[in-house]
């Protein structure tokens, strides 16, 4: 199952080794890894990114669910931007892709307080046992939520407001008089035109989450197929 994690720990020495064990569970086919940052409280409230693990050429989470839980997290003027190269704060601004729920993320605020330190990360995993043995022999304190299948509800609502307003001026377009009607039509053609171009835009983000989605299974179901034929082999290993 597809879930959000957070993994809260009392400094970056222990995060890191968390961020470091998701992998190496992720190598040993019990989980996948699709997005991941290291993310500080720091003591003045502000917060600061300082590893990011993304699976985007470009590594910068835009349009992540691990972007926009850190982008809730930092707040309109938390964010510090840490050591993570080439991140700004426009890379977390776009929250359309958050896929988990307000009561979530205030959870984890509140758990996130000066100093400490948070692992976030999306991930697969057919079991929660493997990756809650390590966080907390790590001393983590572990938060996770199923990630919902919804798309860009945020552009959708842009999309039907740009419609309500083409629908009036057609509206007045109609009963305008013959000086107006020029002006009232290049406002149509506009906007008629930025409608078609949030709909292609909405699509294809659409398109490329299934078809990101799509890929990612298959690297984890092949992982798990893997890992489970190493166990047989092993069982039928002689003992030395």
């Amino acid at each position: 199952m597809e879930r959000m994690l957070v993994v809260i720990f009392d400094n970056e020495k222990k995060a890191y080794e968390g961020a470091a064990a998701l992998r190496e569970l992720e190598r040993d086919g019990g989980i996948a890894v699709y997005a991941g940052a290291v993310m500080v409280k720091n003591a003045d409230g502000t917060t600061s990114v300082k590893q990011v693990d993304d699976l985007d050429p470009i590594g910068t989470l835009v349009g992540t669910s691990v972007g926009g839980v850190i982008g809730l997290l930092a707040g309109p003027v938390g964010m510090a931007i840490g050591a993570a190269a080439g991140l700004t704060l426009g890379a977390f601004a776009d929250i359309a892709d958050l896929r988990v729920g307000d009561d979530f993320v205030e959870d984890v605020a509140q758990s996130l307080t000066p100093n400490k330190v948070a692992v976030i990360a999306e991930i697969d995993e057919g079991w929660t046992a493997p990756v809650d043995a390590r966080m907390e022999a790590l001393g983590g304190v572990v938060s996770r939520r199923g990630l919902a299948e919804v798309r860009d509800e945020r552009r959708e609502a842009q999309i039907a407001a740009m419609k309500a307003d083409l629908a009036q001026l057609k509206e007045e377009l109609a009963k305008a008089n013959t000086e107006r009607k020029a002006k009232l039509q290049a406002r149509v053609d506009y906007l008629q035109a930025s409608i078609e171009q949030q709909q292609k835009k909405a699509q294809q983000r659409w398109d490329a989450f299934l078809a990101r989605r799509k890929a990612n299974r298959a690297a984890f179901q092949e992982n798990a197929a893997a890992a489970g034929r190493a166990l047989r082999e092993l069982a039928k290993t002689p003992p030395v």
